[in-house]
């Protein structure tokens, strides 16, 4: 049997194993319709341009798809997915949970959103089919990075990685999670103040333009904006980053309820600007994060899996 891992050539017939939608979203063709690939990615976890009779075309990726010669033979059904064989998910070293319960923001509704990092099998990382830089399950509300890309990530200070570091709620941390958050003041750098507050700044705009064309704004966007302003300001004085958010508590589920008048929330927003702005120039945060640092912290992990 081909290995099922292996890309497929242009030119190979195939048979879809999932409805065909065509562009407009509307299903073109049922489950079991065959086709020809016409343009095959570079790995496994792109998509497949895939031709079919009446001159449907559509994108497909690998495990949409089965070889039309293995469908015929019934091998079909011994064909395992690579991502069952590896079991990456038992391979997550860090598990934390972020968003409204860590905040200190949750309601008896919130669910329980958990992030974190998976350190994939040296294997698997080096082979040519690579690996997803993160594993996602909607169900659960779960979602880990892989762990060059959540490094990499945290050195740009992007907003929820860094939280995913602080978070006052960690289920799991393999050996090698815990050496990375005694390091992750690492992270942190001035970086923080354009990742922030620029971001701030354009959906602030944004929510202004649909309050003018709407007459209104999502409040719980308003409010995770104003906490997150409120965390950097800490972030750039204190040198970690807050994720409960405190005696803020009241106001921010305030805003999110849209009990705040629009004048009186994005006069707070302005002087919340003014204070970034202060912080930044007062921080003893360095201009950059220590990539050399985190770079070993990777390449020991990396050597941990070999």
């Amino acid at each position: 049997m081909n290995n099922p891992n292996l890309i497929l050539s242009v030119g190979t017939q195939v048979v879809a194993r999932v409805e065909v939608r065509g562009g407009n979203g509307t299903i073109a063709l049922p489950p079991g319709a065959v086709g020809v690939v016409a343009q095959a990615p570079g790995d496994y976890w792109h998509s497949y341009r895939v031709q079919f009779l009446g001159g449907v075309e559509a994108s497909l990726k690998r495990d949409e798809l089965a070889i039309l010669s293995e469908f015929q033979s019934g091998a079909l059904d011994r064909i395992e997915h690579p991502m069952a064989e590896h079991r990456l998910w038992d391979h997550v070293i860090y598990r934390c949970v972020i968003g409204s319960r860590a905040y200190g923001l949750d309601t008896n509704e919130s669910d329980i959103d958990r992030r974190g990092v998976y350190l994939p099998p040296a294997d698997m990382h080096w082979s040519l089919y690579g690996v997803p830089e993160q594993l996602e399950n909607p169900e659960t509300e779960e979602c880990y990075w892989e762990m060059q890309k959540f490094l990499t990530l945290a050195l740009k200070a992007n907003p929820n990685v860094l939280e995913c570091l602080y978070s006052p709620v960690v289920e799991h941390a393999a050996p090698i999670a815990q050496e990375m958050l005694a390091m992750r003041e690492s992270f942190l750098s001035r970086i923080v103040y354009q990742t922030y507050n620029g971001y701030v700044m354009s959906q602030f705009r944004k929510l202004q333009a649909d309050l003018r064309t709407k007459g209104q704004v999502k409040w719980k966007h308003v409010m995770h904006l104003l906490r997150l302003l409120l965390s950097g300001i800490t972030v750039l004085r204190e040198g970690h980053v807050p994720v409960h958010v405190g005696e803020h508590r009241p106001t921010l589920l305030a805003i999110r309820r849209g009990e705040v008048p629009w004048e009186e929330l994005d006069k707070w927003r302005l002087a919340l600007h003014s204070e970034f702005d202060a912080a930044f120039v007062a921080t003893k945060l360095p201009e950059r994060p220590d990539y050399a640092k985190v770079n070993g912290l990777l390449i020991r992990a990396r050597r941990s899996v070999t």
